[in-house]
């Protein structure tokens, strides 16, 4: 896979949750923060997000906002302080129950998709943790039309309930994420990873990785693949990715074998064969000195509680 599948790949877990939510009137609602990714797209009308400590962000028709690292905010009709959002607003949860997908709104009311993506953020990968805590996309006519295309097509699947629904929805929530990440990475001037991904010398690099993690790359056979000599792979790759190819490289690899330890049954051989590790002993140093535990006893916690007790060193 690319760089930017992968590294949703390996910390999605299951599929998103989400509500549809139709209300008028005076509201406030807020989301503690939790752990994985949360999203508005606003279907109609308008509304404000507020993070914590953050600054009130306008919403309005068409608008996605993910925040990809479980922030704790508040969504209003109107703009308000911190010390308002505190006064006014009710549980999620509780405030869902005052609304929903049947309700009937006046003209000036507004439509909301809400939901969570589940993250794994055991095994984040730095593209993902370095997305800033509000990835706010306006609709614009022209920009992002992946985007307002999975937009439209989830506002359509939401209209009325058709053969395949229960597919197609997750599917465009899974879209949706990729979209908005990619939109991003094509509209920020800052973070590492847009840059590297968009360096050709250190993508080549990154592409050749991450299609055959399991080939018997060397620091040689990567300098080949991007067309250029080692010390400049070594030097344009560290200065944008933040480590060394072929330590890149081992921690990819150990993600990896993180990820076929959860979501298979696997014997630690087969997994580090698939992951370019001669021996099941490899693999088992490289992951402890990774993890802190060894493959077995994340692979029980992972099976026992849906997400591992160890996070990467």
């Amino acid at each position: 896979m690319d760089v930017v599948s992968d590294a949703i790949s390996a910390a999605h877990l299951g599929h998103p949750s989400f509500h549809r939510v139709r209300t008028s009137g005076s509201w406030c609602a807020r989301l503690d923060a939790y752990d994985g990714a949360g999203f508005h797209v606003v279907l109609k009308g308008a509304c404000w997000l507020l993070t914590d400590g953050g600054a009130p962000v306008s919403l309005g028709v068409g608008d996605a906002v993910l925040l990809p690292h479980g922030a704790g905010h508040v969504i209003a009709d109107a703009p308000l302080d911190a010390a308002a959002a505190a006064r006014r607003a009710v549980p999620f949860e509780q405030w869902l129950t005052r609304t929903g997908p049947r309700a009937r709104p006046d003209r000036g009311g507004t439509e909301l998709l809400c939901g969570t993506y589940r993250l794994d953020c055991s095994r984040m990968h730095p593209l993902m943790a370095e997305l800033p805590e509000v990835v706010h996309l306006p609709s614009r006519v022209g920009a992002h039309l992946e985007l307002r295309a999975a937009i439209d097509l989830l506002a359509g699947e939401l209209d009325q309930v058709r053969p395949g629904s229960c597919v197609a929805l997750p599917n465009l929530l899974d879209l949706l994420l990729v979209y908005m990440i990619r939109a991003w990475m094509s509209e920020t001037t800052t973070g590492a990873w847009p840059s590297a991904l968009g360096d050709p010398v250190t993508a080549a690099a990154l592409r050749a990785m991450h299609a055959r993690p399991a080939a018997p790359w060397s620091i040689e056979r990567l300098a080949a693949e991007a067309g250029v000599s080692r010390p400049t792979l070594a030097r344009r790759f560290t200065a944008l990715v933040g480590r060394p190819p072929m330590a890149y490289l081992t921690w990819w690899r150990v993600i990896l074998a993180a990820t076929l330890l959860r979501d298979t049954s696997e014997t630690l051989a087969a997994i580090a064969a698939r992951v370019g590790y001669g021996s099941p002993y490899a693999l088992s140093h490289a992951f402890q000195r990774e993890f802190g535990t060894t493959p077995g006893r994340y692979r029980q916690a992972t099976a026992r509680q849906g997400t591992p007790d160890a996070s990467p060193r």
